[in-house]
């Protein structure tokens, strides 16, 4: 089961890294949300974002991938979903975070129940840490 929630966050991660490379859109977004460095910062997400991803879908150093991964899900989620508290009230803060939030949720049991391989592949991906 481990595995498999390593290759479903991973993806995720890593489709959301890429889109933010390649997609002109995310500039104008991170300008409009206020963000200090956008241009910078976008890019800085964007790389954590594939590598990040990457080694989690690979299940390697998992725990370590995570924690950074954690700290962008809640900027995001200050910095994008919770003005929308104040305009379109909690019902629409709730939908809109929906995503950000399940993230958070799974990035936080990776952290707390599987470690992940280092590259000597030490650990075992598929035995959950208790």
């Amino acid at each position: 089961m481990a595995t498999w929630l390593c290759y479903a966050v991973g993806y995720v991660f890593i489709t959301s890294g890429v889109m933010k490379l390649i997609n002109t859109d995310f500039r104008a977004t991170f300008h409009s949300l206020g963000v200090p460095f956008p241009e910078t910062t976008l890019f800085l997400v964007a790389i954590i974002e594939l590598g990040c991803g990457a080694l989690i879908a690979g299940g390697m150093y998992v725990r370590k991938a995570s924690m950074p991964l954690l700290v962008i899900m809640v900027g995001a989620i200050y910095y994008s979903k919770l003005p929308l508290i104040a305009v379109d009230g909690f019902l629409a803060f709730a939908f809109q975070a929906r995503l950000d939030i399940v993230l958070l949720i799974l990035l936080l049991l990776l952290i707390k129940h599987v470690p992940g391989k280092s590259f000597r592949g030490n650990s075992d991906i598929n035995r959950l840490s208790t």
